[in-house]
């Protein structure tokens, strides 16, 4: 019989290309998996990984038990979470979840308190994680539920074996300084507004400076970006030091303290952020306890 933790061996492989960065998703050393990988091959008689490069490509035989592993995975799933539900009724247990940074900070931090005092025999464990990275570690089975967002306006692009839920709408506003002549208007901000002002932003290739981008795509003149910063908080302090203005999401936003205020965008920019779930998971009393904590309404 084939061994369940050799099928998910051989699949991190596949998605990830060496024995070295399976195990270390799945937990173990590259010896441990690459002796699983053997066994495998010896209760099905072929090879199924061969060498190419630095790394490893699967053999025809060992594409075709990757392709049929999800049906193995989630029928064991649904197994072990229908008899979950029915012996314990309320969620318990661990619930691994993968999120992005502002996901962490804005959404679940609120969520995990008021799920420890409904449930407290559940216990939640948060691993930071891209959205392509958090997707693929659910569908691997190393995540239950993730939280990721768009990018650039595109829907996001799930493997078949997962489901989604909308959970949160993310807003971006402008920051200033209180004493901005940007911050006396009461009326949402419009690009010409903004134009002739000193910047600090994202660098290019984040969800905020696409942002960015779009709100002066339609001006003639470049915006005046003074900093490329990442972390949303050193970009406050550089707001409140340097007269500039910024971006920021309000998943992101710390508090702003009395030296600080934010002013709405006519055209606002969002994102949408998502749950994401194994299809064969649905029954998962942990995992919907922690979406009618994040889902609004």
């Amino acid at each position: 019989m084939i061994e369940v933790g050799a099928l998910r061996a051989l699949r991190a492989v596949a998605a990830l290309g060496t024995l070295a960065r399976a195990a270390d998703e799945l937990g173990f050393t590259a010896s441990a998996v690459s002796q699983q990988l053997k066994r495998l091959e010896r209760q099905v008689g072929v090879p199924v990984l061969a060498p190419a490069g630095r790394g490893v490509v699967l053999t025809p035989a060992g594409q075709a038990i990757v392709d049929s592993a999800p049906e193995v995975f989630q029928a064991l799933e649904r197994c072990a979470e229908a008899a979950k539900s029915v012996a314990e009724g309320a969620p318990r247990g661990v619930l691994r979840v993968v999120a992005f940074s502002t996901a962490i900070r804005g959404l679940l931090a609120p969520a995990l308190a008021r799920v420890a005092t409904a449930f407290p025999e559940l216990t939640i464990r948060v691993t930071e994680q891209d959205p392509d990275q958090a997707l693929h570690s659910v569908d691997a089975g190393t995540a239950d539920l993730a939280l990721i967002h768009d990018a650039d306006d595109l829907p996001v692009s799930l493997p078949p074996s997962l489901r989604q839920r909308r959970v949160h709408t993310d807003v971006g506003d402008v920051v200033m300084s209180r004493s901005h002549p940007l911050a006396q208007r009461d009326a949402p901000l419009a690009a010409i507004d903004l134009a002739g002002h000193a910047w600090v932003t994202s660098p290019p290739g984040t969800v905020c400076h696409q942002w960015f981008r779009r709100l002066f795509a339609d001006l003639p003149d470049e915006p005046d970006v003074r900093h490329l910063v990442d972390d949303f908080a050193t970009q406050l302090a550089l707001v409140t030091s340097d007269d500039v203005i910024a971006l920021i999401p309000r998943l992101a936003r710390p508090p702003l303290g009395e030296d600080l205020v934010a002013r709405p965008l006519t055209r606002r920019p969002t994102r949408e952020v998502q749950a994401a779930w194994r299809r064969s998971a649905d029954a998962s009393p942990a995992i919907r306890a922690v979406l009618t904590e994040l889902t609004p309404g």
